[in-house]
């Protein structure tokens, strides 16, 4: 279903109006955000922004930069460059008032309500936002490892894996082949893997490596905007990008990082050009440790609330949480920190809160001005985060609005970033 494009981006990225806060007590109540992504930076903005300075804000995040993970396929495919996807957190404290703690976070203290850093400082806290993101399921493609993650990169968190994988697609010859190796459920960003395969074949087509040739070996019999993808790939790139399900190349045997060798039930595919393996994923670890979270999954969290399941002072936001039917994307975060901002003030400081309402929509490029998307709208149901209107792209579109599709692509990522970080 169409939805317009700046009506759905200004509604999405709106708050409700708030009127100025009544403080709760004398002394300033405290929040520290973990994690500066699309979740953790935006609560931490708009918590300190909207209580007026009733609410003292700490983000704890160790890199001075943030590089967004979305996007970061057109740096791949050479639509941007690398400094367009790197972002700083100065304004966050010089407009809003959030105190930027520089160290990694190593431990949660749920009983006694603080945060511990690698500098030995521990942060007390009223609140607490866990928006850590993934870590990686190192174990889940056999003969691939921690130390594998160089020679045969994932780029699946941001920096230098980012970095390799451009590197290693420049390298790649004409004739090569790439394999590439897509997770199972749930994962961060579900059209990814399949926007970095369409990054992949443009870059190659365009540097004249028409004959290199890409093979997703998929973990899932099927994925987000399949049907657009497969009928873009074949009018945009030929045969350069084949895609098998777990039924045609029967599982991963293994791989080999120094042969650059993938071996399936079905094929041995030896001396690849850049085998590109992306493997399973878990919330990050300190939301693990803490307890919010099973070993190796994700963390549960009230629909209407984003507060976790298993401790009502904690709210969990992003690709480390349980959203329903909402994919963990840029979007779907930035849009549940905002709701956890919204019930963190209400707690805080007395001030109205709203129903809850989410938004998603995760556009993927798939050649020059030919982007695809699909997202909807989401409240809480029936105990989960649930779809209430959904749109997605569909083959054969005009070549006008896939055009329109990738301008809404390029103003969100304006939009987004700016309401993170300005």
């Amino acid at each position: 279903m169409p939805i317009d494009r700046r009506g759905f981006l200004a509604s999405a990225l709106a708050v409700p109006a708030l009127g100025a806060p009544a403080v709760l007590g004398q002394a300033k109540p405290r929040v520290v955000v973990v994690g500066g992504g699309a979740g953790g930076a935006t609560a931490a903005k708009y918590i300190a922004r909207d209580s007026q300075g009733a609410v003292a804000v700490t983000l704890v995040e160790e890199n001075e930069t943030y590089q967004t993970c979305f996007h970061s396929n057109l740096y791949i495919g050479g639509f941007k460059s690398y400094d367009e996807i790197l972002h700083r957190y100065d304004a966050l404290a010089a407009k809003h008032g959030v105190t930027l703690a520089r160290a990694r976070a190593t431990a949660i203290d749920r009983d006694r309500r603080e945060v511990a850093l690698a500098t030995g400082e521990r942060l007390p806290y009223d609140r607490l936002v866990v928006s850590p993101g993934i870590d990686l399921k190192y174990d889940s493609v056999p003969g691939w490892s921690k130390e594998a993650e160089e020679a045969m990169p994932h780029g699946w968190k941001p920096g230098r894996q980012t970095q390799l994988v451009r590197q290693r697609l420049d390298a790649v010859p004409d004739g090569g082949v790439i394999v590439m190796i897509a997770p199972p459920n749930p994962y961060r960003c579900p059209p990814g893997p399949y926007e970095r395969a369409s990054m992949f074949a443009h870059a190659l087509k365009r540097a004249g490596k028409s004959k290199a040739r890409i093979v997703i070996l998929d973990a899932k019999e099927s994925f987000s905007k399949q049907a657009a993808f497969l009928a873009d790939w074949e009018r945009h790139y030929g045969g350069m990008i084949e895609w098998l399900g777990p039924k045609v190349h029967d599982g991963i045997t293994s791989v080999d990082p120094d042969t650059n060798n993938v071996v399936t039930g079905f094929e041995t595919y030896s001396d690849c050009a850049f085998v590109n393996v992306i493997p399973a994923q878990m919330a990050g670890e300190i939301a693990r440790s803490a307890g919010l979270a099973p070993a190796g999954g994700y963390c549960e969290i009230d629909p209407a609330t984003m507060k976790s399941v298993a401790d009502a002072n904690v709210f969990v936001l992003g690709d480390a949480c349980i959203a329903g039917d909402m994919p963990k994307s840029a979007f779907s975060a930035n849009s549940q920190a905002k709701v956890a901002a919204m019930v963190v003030r209400s707690e805080l400081t007395g001030s109205r809160a709203f129903p809850a309402r989410y938004f998603n929509t995760c556009w993927s490029l798939v050649d020059t001005d030919d982007a695809i998307k699909v997202g909807g709208r989401y409240e809480p149901r029936d105990g989960k985060i649930a779809a209430t209107e959904t749109f997605v792209s569909r083959p054969g579109e005009s070549d006008e609005l896939r055009k329109q599709t990738q301008a809404e692509n390029i103003d969100w990522y304006q939009a987004i970033t700016a309401d993170m970080f300005s």
